[in-house]
């Protein structure tokens, strides 16, 4: 229970947490476990957890760019999710309209760090595991891939750079578009502040 106190005012302390959500939440875990009804206790604790994320989500949103290259962001299309001890945070931030689009999705927890890190740091199996459309590139210090996909009816090339920073994955995907555009755009996303919050 000590422990669960100590919790709650630490992320209280953030200032980013949405109040009543959590204090109604935190009011139910303790209840709950002083009356030893366990489970209820552990929903009302995943319930907390959703909530922090949601909120930290909304913070990172602020982070965030308003354009990609030329494209302006789509806010009402913003989507993001507490999704509990399994996976955790989701962000999702699209720009543009159809035909050239762009996204950032960012991702804690996600079962595709593991698989990631191991292409990226085992030469062998990476080696292995890519072929021509794919490449390893370092963004702002960070291990990342790219992959370049070519749309074989209209021709034009599409980029996803995928970039896993400790336990959170950044993934930046952009329509018709270079190299050097795609690039360009993952420097202007602040990753260390987003990785910190995410954690």
């Amino acid at each position: 229970m000590k422990k669960l106190s100590l919790l709650a005012l630490a992320l209280m302390g953030l200032g980013i947490v949405q109040a009543q959500d959590f204090d109604k939440n935190l009011a139910s875990a303790r209840s709950t476990y002083s009356a030893g009804n366990l489970q209820d206790a552990r929903f009302a604790m995943e319930q907390m957890l959703r909530d922090l994320d949601v909120a930290i989500g909304k913070e990172i949103l602020k982070l965030l760019p308003t354009k990609i290259g030329a494209l302006a962001v789509n806010e009402k299309e913003d989507n993001l999710a507490g999704t509990g001890a399994y996976v955790g945070l989701y962000v999702n931030r699209s720009y543009g309209a159809d035909p050239k689009r762009a996204s950032i999705e960012i991702i804690n927890n996600s079962p595709l760090i593991n698989s990631l890190n191991a292409i990226l740091n085992t030469p062998i199996l990476g080696g292995m595991m890519q072929d021509e459309n794919q490449k390893t590139i370092k963004v702002q210090g960070y291990k990342s891939i790219l992959t370049k996909q070519v749309n074989t009816e209209t021709g034009k090339t599409n980029y996803e750079l995928q970039i896993p920073m400790n336990n959170t994955l950044v993934t930046l995907k952009i329509d018709d578009t270079t190299e050097g555009e795609i690039t360009a755009a993952a420097n202007t996303i602040p990753l260390a502040k987003i990785v910190q919050m995410a954690q």
